[in-house]
């Protein structure tokens, strides 16, 4: 069993950074991806960013240029800076890892989410 802790979420004003911080811990073969979603009331889950082991990322369109998505291997931990932070960015922040067992087995695990809210 895997465990993702999140932490670093807050409230703060429009045009703010913060730091998210996902450390992952327990009985891991080897963690390859790892990313960050949220979600909004009232909406669905979304992608926020993802990292490959490698450090490849991919980001959705609505954070380019905001936020960095980047992890240290060493620490099994994911980190998201979000900087000019909108009012349309407030949401549920969750972390996710793929835990790769063998070729045709990944399990992918989820933390339980900080809450970040952004005020005008």
């Amino acid at each position: 069993q895997v465990q993702l802790v999140e932490s670093g979420g807050g409230l703060v004003q429009a045009g703010a950074s913060l730091r998210l911080s996902c450390a992952a811990s327990g009985n891991m073969i080897s963690i390859t991806t790892m990313g960050w979603y949220r979600q909004a009331p009232g909406k669905q889950r979304e992608v926020v960013a993802r990292i490959s082991s490698g450090g490849s990322t991919n980001y959705a369109d609505s954070v380019k240029g905001r936020f960095t998505i980047s992890r240290d291997n060493a620490k099994n931990t994911v980190y998201l800076q979000m900087n000019a932070l909108k009012t349309e960015d407030t949401a549920v922040y969750c972390c996710n890892a793929d835990d790769f067992i063998h070729p045709g087995l990944t399990y992918t695990y989820w933390g339980q989410g900080t809450q970040v809210t952004v005020s005008s």
